[in-house]
């Protein structure tokens, strides 16, 4: 435009009113709108919650994340281990040996929970709930206090296992009423799914959910893929970062978020069915699901026998299939897959103590 033109003279020549200008400039301004991460957190399952939406449309990515949000509140309520839910229902009638009809998603997720523990050895069980709470992991803030050693062997012997459940369509019962279902080693993984299925459905292509270190992403952040640490079981900071792509879940299985220390011994919540006490042989135990059906309950359940297993952890890791893995021995050894190991990052003052196949 020469100086000194009347600007609504030149819109007029071309056929646009100053009105239209507004709208069309509007428009131009909606389209070229920056990219950018949106965030909310909350506090479910017992731990901090984070969903990141990467895009352009803050309305769009708030709905999305509180749809999610809205999700997770749900899950917790209908599954809750100790408070009264559909779950804590369904243990009161095992206990008193009567057969209970559960939803069909609560159905479906105790036959998934079952084919786990079997693959598992049942190092991580379900069914365990009569141990963790005789340990005060049932609670959100528990004392230091070890169980009386008779009422733990009472369990031991009783040897409740998922696979004394008998689910017949949505009917469930248990020739074991020792058995008590408690699915938090689960259901994060569980709610990691149901994030990734909302978000997609509400075309949400870029986002990455956490779930108190259970971790899935959905696209990427921009022209770079999500990138995560992953936590120093001993030390406030990450021992490496990890990029992370689309579908791709991580969970991790530590001794360090819910635990209590006793005459200078640390009992953590991942309790060994074989002797009734908390794992010992591990710090922290992370794996890396790629892309398949169900990588957020893949990431969160089979992290637990590879954890509890110690020294024989990489034979569990595979026989889910999963090849990025990561363990921290309980002297601080870090081991490492040479699949996870291409991945990584590893911080300065950290690196692999050994490197298996």
């Amino acid at each position: 435009m020469k100086p000194g033109t009347d600007p609504i003279f030149v819109f007029r020549k071309w056929g646009l009113s100053p009105f239209l200008l507004l709208l069309v400039c509007a428009l131009a301004l909606g389209g070229c709108a920056r990219n950018e991460v949106h965030r909310q957190e909350a506090y479910v399952f017992g731990t901090r919650v984070d969903v990141s939406v990467y895009g352009n449309d803050p309305a769009a990515a708030r709905r999305a994340m509180d749809a999610v949000l809205r999700e997770f509140d749900r899950l917790h309520a209908a599954y809750h281990a100790w408070q009264p839910s559909e779950l804590t229902r369904l243990n009161e009638a095992l206990a008193r040996g009567e057969s209970m009809e559960v939803s069909e998603e609560l159905a479906a997720m105790l036959r998934d929970a079952q084919a786990m523990a079997a693959t598992g050895d049942e190092l991580f069980d379900p069914a365990l709930g009569r141990l963790i709470a005789l340990w005060g992991f049932h609670k959100d803030e528990f004392a230091p206090v070890v169980p009386d050693p008779a009422e733990l062997q009472a369990v031991i012997d009783a040897a409740p296992r998922m696979a004394d459940l008998v689910i017949d369509g949505r009917t469930v019962s248990s020739r074991n009423r020792m058995v008590q279902i408690d699915l938090g080693g689960y259901a994060k993984g569980y709610a990691l799914d149901r994030a990734a299925a909302i978000l997609r459905q509400m075309g949400i292509a870029n986002a990455l959910v956490n779930i108190g270190g259970n971790i899935i992403a959905l696209g990427s952040k921009g022209e770079q893929p999500w990138r995560i640490g992953i936590q120093h079981p001993r030390e406030p900071r990450p021992l490496a970062t990890l990029p992370l792509y689309d579908g791709e879940a991580v969970g991790t299985s530590g001794d360090y978020q819910r635990y209590f220390e006793l005459d200078g011994r640390r009992y953590c919540h991942l309790i060994d069915p074989r002797s009734g006490y908390p794992a010992q042989g591990t710090q922290a135990l992370t794996i890396l699901v790629t892309p398949r059906p169900h990588a957020g309950v893949l990431s969160d359940g089979p992290s637990k026998p590879a954890f509890i297993a110690g020294e024989r952890w990489r034979e569990y890791t595979r026989r889910f299939g999963i090849d990025h893995a990561l363990r921290v021995a309980a002297d601080g050894r870090v081991e490492v897959t040479r699949a996870l190991r291409a991945r990584l990052q590893w911080v300065p003052g950290s690196q692999a103590d050994a490197v298996v196949d």
